[in-house]
C-alpha cells in the first residue's frame, strides 16, 4: 500500500520488533565467514572496548574496476593514547561493512560514512564510536569502509558512492536477517564522508554501477541523512581543497564540480536530513552545510538544522570524543531525537 504521494507505507512496527530479537539471535550464533575482517594495527584497543568482528563484503566477485597495480591497505594509529585509539585506513580493495548489534534493536539501521577528506578513512573517532553510541540506543549500526577516489578506481569520483549505494541496497536486502525495517534505513556521515552522505541522500537513483545480483533491485534512498559537519560544495571559494583534488581532480572543470557538488543535484524525493556544523570551522567552511540547506528547502524537503558557534579544536572532526564541556555535546542526543521521530 502506498499513501496518496506513492511513497509505501510501512508495515506494523511491532512486527519488526519481534523478528529482530529472533534474527539477531540467529545471526549472533555465526560468525561473518569468509567476510574481509575489519580494518586493524593488530595491536588491541582499550580494555572494554573490543573491537567489532562481524563485517559484511559487498562485492560477492570483488569490487569493480581495479587499478592495474591494487592499492595495498594500510592502518596508522595515530593516537598516542593506549586508552583512546585513533586508526585511519587507506587501499581498501575489499570495500566492506562492519556491523554494530543493539541488545534491544528498536528495527531501525543507519550507515554510517565516516570521515577521511578522501585521503583515508577514520575508524574510531567518526566510526566505531558512533556504532557503539547508536547500538546501545537500539539502531542496528553498519560501518562502512570505502573505496577511496585517488586510488585508480576506474568509476573514478563516482567509487565511494557506488559503495555506498551498494551497502544500502545490501542493508535492505538482509533487513529480515538483522530484524530490520527496510523502510527504517537512515544515512549517516563526517566532514568527507558527510559529502558521501550527501552524495547519496542526493545522488541515490544515479547508475555508477553495473547490477550484480538480487541485492541491486532494492532501492538506495536513504529513508532519512544526517551530514555531519559535510563537505558538500566542490566549488569555490568554499570547497574543501584537500577533498575536491582527492574526488575529482585539482583542474576538474564546472562540470565535473556540478556534478558532484550536492547543493547541486537535490531531487524532489530526498529524504529528510539532519544537518550539523560549528560555525568555527577552520577546515570545512560552515557554508556548506548552508549551501546544502538552502538547496533542500528550495525543493521542500524537511531539514533540521543546527549550527553550533564552536566545535572546539579547530571547529571540525569533534564527533563525539571532542565534545565533552561544551554546548555541541548536544548534538547526539538532538539527532537521537530527531531521528526517533522519523525512523523509531
Amino acid at each position: 500500500m502506498a499513501d496518496r504521494n506513492g511513497v509505501p507505507l510501512r508495515p506494523d512496527r511491532r512486527a519488526f520488533l519481534v523478528t529482530a530479537g529472533a534474527g539477531a539471535a540467529l545471526l549472533a550464533s555465526a560468525t561473518a565467514h569468509g567476510q574481509t575482517a575489519p580494518p586493524a594495527t593488530g595491536t588491541p584497543g582499550p580494555a572494554g572496548l573490543p573491537d567489532p568482528t562481524e563485517t559484511i563484503d559487498l562485492w560477492p566477485k570483488g569490487a569493480p574496476g581495479l587499478p592495474a597495480t591494487p592499492p595495498v591497505e594500510t592502518v596508522t594509529e595515530r593516537s598516542t593514547d593506549r586508552d583512546l585509539t585513533d586508526r585511519a585506513v587507506l587501499g581498501i580493495t575489499r570495500p566492506r561493512m562492519v556491523v554494530f548489534r543493539p541488545h534491544r534493536p528498536n528495527g531501525a539501521a543507519v550507515l554510517i560514512t565516516p570521515g577521511g577528506g578522501y585521503r583515508h578513512i577514520v575508524v574510531d573517532k567518526e566510526g566505531y564510536e558512533l556504532g557503539r553510541w547508536l547500538s546501545a540506543r537500539g539502531f542496528t549500526v553498519f560501518v562502512l569502509f570505502y573505496r577511496l577516489p585517488g586510488e585508480g578506481w576506474a568509476a573514478g569520483p563516482n567509487v565511494p558512492l557506488a559503495d555506498a549505494q551498494r551497502a544500502m541496497r545490501l542493508i535492505r536486502h538482509r533487513a529480515r536477517d538483522y530484524g530490520i525495517d527496510p523502510q527504517r534505513v537512515a544515512a549517516m556521515g563526517f566532514s568527507a564522508g558527510g559529502h558521501l552522505c550527501a552524495d547519496l541522500l542526493t545522488r541515490f537513483d544515479a547508475r555508477v554501477y553495473d547490477p550484480v545480483d538480487a541485492a541491486d533491485r532494492h532501492s538506495a534512498r536513504p529513508d532519512a541523512a544526517a551530514p555531519i559537519y559535510p563537505v558538500v560544495t566542490m566549488t569555490a571559494p568554499h570547497a574543501h581543497a584537500g577533498s575536491r583534488n582527492l574526488l575529482i581532480g585539482a583542474h576538474a572543470d564546472a562540470t565535473l564540480e556540478a556534478a558532484h557538488s550536492p547543493e547541486r543535484n537535490v531531487p524532489a524525493n530526498a529524504p529528510p536530513v539532519f544537518l550539523l556544523h560549528a560555525e568555527d570551522d577552520n577546515v570545512v567552511p560552515v557554508e556548506n552545510a548552508l549551501l546544502l540547506r538552502a538547496a533542500l528547502r528550495a525543493k521542500g524537503i524537511p531539514v533540521e538544522t543546527h549550527l553550533f558557534a564552536h566545535g572546539g579544536h579547530g571547529g571540525h572532526g569533534f564527533g563525539l570524543r571532542k565534545t565533552l564541556g561544551k554546548p555541541v555535546a548536544a548534538w547526539p542526543d538532538l539527532f537521537l531525537a530527531w531521528a526517533t521521530g522519523i525512523l523509531v
